[in-house]
């Protein structure tokens, strides 16, 4: 939330910084995110009296002389303003001076002739009309003739200002105004508060033909309508649009920006009803009947059911309670008579109605924390005055106040100096706890025996609690938190902290990815049908058995995930558009699993490991490396089989990763029709090989086991042997080396170094050169049992597989 630091002033007497401000805020527990300097961007910009203008001949400039008062009485200027003339005073940037957006402004020649700076627009420094009148006029700034040459301009304009941009916690409803954190200032500055005015008188006028009834009172427990005739729109005075114009608004017109400047000075959003328009005179708040429609001031049409409440004119909806007003009410200048709206709505129900509609407000973001009835009240009194003090209506007799019976009073409880004491761990004195709640507007008594006090918290408190606890939290952030001492609870305990094995294994997993040159990716849960598209998963497959989200914050982001490959894949097409021409990158995260649909109960939210590589050169191999590296880490060894029923994955270039036999994953490159159909730019596409793999880490880590044993280096070399195989050409590598390997135990490692393709061989026939590696485990092998050793694999892989070496 916007506030300004000069609207603050005129309800606390500050004596303190704007920076010395921030810190006081956030001492009391408000966030500033950003201290807005409102001039900060500009720079050696002053007052300038045009002392002399002389048209440049052949041109459209005029040289003119400038007086700015200390930095220089005759200082040339060359300009192109249309409305420059002896004798104005204007914004003069003159040589080294700064704009905003960065513009620096240097003295150089402007059509052969020497420019020491340059005159200024209203648009140039920033501004608009409702920020200061003139500053859109086309030409320079035309500043009153009472300016001092050589003030600075932040001065004249109304720049010399700043704003506090906070960030309010949904507890704090009271603070989403102006006035709400000048509460909370005077308390910290220990000032008194300036209330804003609220009187106001009526006319004898009443209207016997209108009323107001409130049907849903669960929704709306208080409606506040005032009727006010003789309007006569216009433009609000400069003090009212400056103000909004500093909090973001542009002002419309005097009656409009009333609702609006109420919501931001008091925190009630407040609706106007052009009463010409509205088919009866009959207020009606009700739920609406399923399928009614209601279009609003932004002319959007919305199909209602009666989980939203609306505001009818005994016929037809014309207003989203709590979001925005119906187009067939609002104001216009043509408007003579209102209907001023101030309630309080169910802020549960406000907030499924903008969030289903996909229609989120100003006034909803109020009311989504909370609006008290206090609030209530105060707005539509100060809107009243407004409209009194403008001179832009006459406020009638005829108003209406419909409640659902809510005390009008602070809620009454007891507590405990002590107490408080006791839940801070310090000491406070009693006299400074009396007085830091008396500053926060709480009324308290305290009993004879000096520690029972008899509390009434503010009515626009509602976010306090009976008890001790919220008037601690109260106590302390007005305090300082610097006063509290760290120390152990009574009954507390020193333990060891750490990890469970869960989290171990995770961490080492993310480790293993990191040493293979992977970084790690975070993305969203969710992602639409059309990133199961672009995979070209099957309308049948497993996969589209998906949870979809029933309010949707986006388009793109309608269902759970049930794969991590498409989130990755969305990642390295950024990356190339980016120009990130290569790079290893993997997630840790769940994928969601429903066990029926539609969902009846929560779905299975299983982990996996997915990850991507891109570049020129990476390949099959060096991603296999990748995957065996992970596999090793936690002592199994990862083996692959070929996968050809993997949609989105190449059928010649893809696997199964296997764990002791089982299916725990799947990687290989990215199917040439996928690649085809991203949109990547033609430079990026050159020599682009996609490689994408998923691994499920709960199957995967169910067969690790559970310790790793270590043996010690055998004493005695290995032994190597050569073997070149003739095989089919559909024979695996990973065939041959499983049946080499169960052929004999002593065989240690087999690594294949070559692939040989030709006529000799026959066709359909290839030639697999694997070196084998024999590890004698308590003596060295002799020739003769290395012999015998590759006679048996081969006799082996001759009865098994048919298959001879090579001649």
């Amino acid at each position: 939330m916007k506030v300004p630091f000069s609207w603050l002033k005129q309800y606390v007497d500050i004596d303190v910084t704007a920076q010395e401000l921030e810190d006081k805020l956030f001492g009391c527990g408000f966030e500033v995110e950003e201290l807005i300097d409102l001039g900060g961007e500009i720079s050696k910009v002053v007052v300038g009296v045009v002392t002399e203008c002389v048209p440049q001949e052949g041109t459209h400039l005029h040289i003119c002389k400038v007086d700015c008062g200390e930095y220089g009485h005759d200082i040339q200027i060359s300009t192109g303003a249309p409305n420059v003339y002896a004798g104005m005073h204007t914004a003069a940037a003159l040589d080294g001076s700064t704009l905003p957006g960065g513009v620096k402004i240097k003295a150089k020649p402007l059509m052969g002739v020497e420019s020491n700076g340059m005159l200024c627009s209203g648009e140039e420094l920033g501004l608009n009309e409702d920020l200061y009148p003139g500053a859109e006029v086309y030409g320079l700034l035309d500043l009153p003739k009472d300016t001092v040459p050589g003030t600075p301009i932040q001065q004249v304009v109304g720049l010399d200002d700043y704003i506090f941009d906070i960030s309010i916690t949904a507890n704090r409803a009271d603070c989403q105004s102006v006035l709400g954190i000048a509460r909370e200032v005077a308390a910290a500055l220990n000032k008194p508060l300036k209330m804003p005015a609220t009187d106001y008188t009526v006319s004898d006028y009443v209207d016997p033909r209108l009323s107001i009834s409130v049907e849903a009172e669960d929704l709306c427990p208080r409606y506040i309508g005032h009727y006010v005739r003789n309007i006569t729109p216009g433009e609000s005075p400069r003090w009212m649009r400056r103000q909004l114009a500093l909090c973001g608004l542009r002002s419309i017109s005097n009656v409009v920006d009333i609702t609006n400047y109420v919501m931001l000075e008091i925190g009630q959003p407040m609706h106007a009803f052009d009463m010409d328009t509205l088919e009866s005179r009959q207020i009606l708040v009700r739920r609406a009947k399923d399928g009614e429609k209601i279009t609003t001031l932004d002319e959007k049409e919305f199909t209602l059911t009666p989980n939203n409440l609306v505001i009818c004119d005994g016929s037809k909806p014309v207003a989203l309670a709590g979001v925005m007003g119906g187009l067939n009410s609002e104001i216009k200048d043509t408007t003579t008579q209102l209907l001023f709206e101030s309630a309080k709505f169910a802020r549960d129900n406000i907030r499924k109605t903008a969030r289903g509609l996909g229609q989120n407000t100003d006034a909803s973001s109020h009311y989504e924390k909370g609006i008290s009835e206090y609030t209530t009240e105060l707005g539509m009194a100060r809107a009243l005055h407004l409209i009194q003090e403008l001179g832009c209506g006459e406020v009638t007799s005829t108003h209406f106040d419909c409640s659902a019976g809510a005390p009008r009073e602070g809620k009454r409880f007891t507590a405990k100096v002590s107490g408080i004491n006791a839940i801070l761990g310090i000491t406070v004195p009693t006299d400074v706890i009396l007085d830091i709640l008396n500053r926060l507007q709480f009324e308290v008594k305290l009993e004879a025996d000096g520690d029972t006090m008899q509390v009434v918290a503010p009515r626009w408190r509602e976010d306090i609690e009976v008890g001790e606890p919220d008037l601690a939290e109260e106590v302390i952030r007005e305090y300082g938190y610097e006063h509290i001492v760290p120390t152990f609870l009574k009954a507390a305990t020193v333990t060891t902290g750490g990890l469970t094995a869960e989290q171990k294994a995770q961490a080492k997993a993310k480790r293993t990815m990191c040493a293979q040159g992977f970084y790690e990716a975070e993305t969203l849960a969710f992602y639409a049908d059309a990133d199961l598209d672009m995979l070209h998963i099957a309308a049948d497959a497993p996969e589209r058995k998906v949870i979809r989200i029933l309010n949707p914050i986006s388009s793109h982001l309608t269902i759970m995930r049930p794969l991590l490959a498409p989130s990755l894949l969305n990642v390295v097409v950024d990356n190339l558009r980016k120009g990130n021409a290569e790079g290893r990158l993997f997630e840790m995260s769940n994928i969601y699993i429903p066990k029926q649909l539609p969902v009846t109960e929560l779905p299975e939210e299983r982990l996996h490991l997915g990850f991507a590589a891109w570049g020129s050169e990476e390949d099959f191999f060096a991603v296999k490396g990748a995957v065996e590296s992970f596999g090793a880490a936690f002592g199994v060894e990862l083996t692959v089989e070929r996968a050809t029923d993997v949609a989105w994955l190449h059928p010649g270039i893809a696997a199964y990763i296997l764990c002791k036999g089982e299916r725990v994953g799947v990687f290989g490159k990215l199917a040439n029709d996928v690649t085809s159909e991203l949109k990547l730019p033609k430079d990026s596409r050159a020599n682009l090989n996609i490689y994408l793999g998923e691994i499920d880490w709960v199957a995967f880590h169910a067969l690790v086991p559970a310790a790793i044993h270590y043996q010690p280096i055998p004493e005695f070399a290995p032994v190597q042997r050569d073997l070149a195989l003739v095989a089919p050409e559909s024979m695996e590598c990973g065939t041959l080396v499983t049946e080499m390997q169960r052929a004999c135990k002593q065989l240690t490692k087999v690594e294949l170094f070559d692939i040989y393709r030709g006529e000799k061989l026959g066709a359909d026939k290839k030639s697999m050169a694997f070196s084998l590696s024999f590890q004698p485990a308590d003596k060295p092998l002799t020739p003769d049992e290395i012999d015998r050793f590759v006679k048996k694999i081969l006799g082996n892989l001759k009865f098994k597989l048919g298959i001879e070496i090579r001649e």
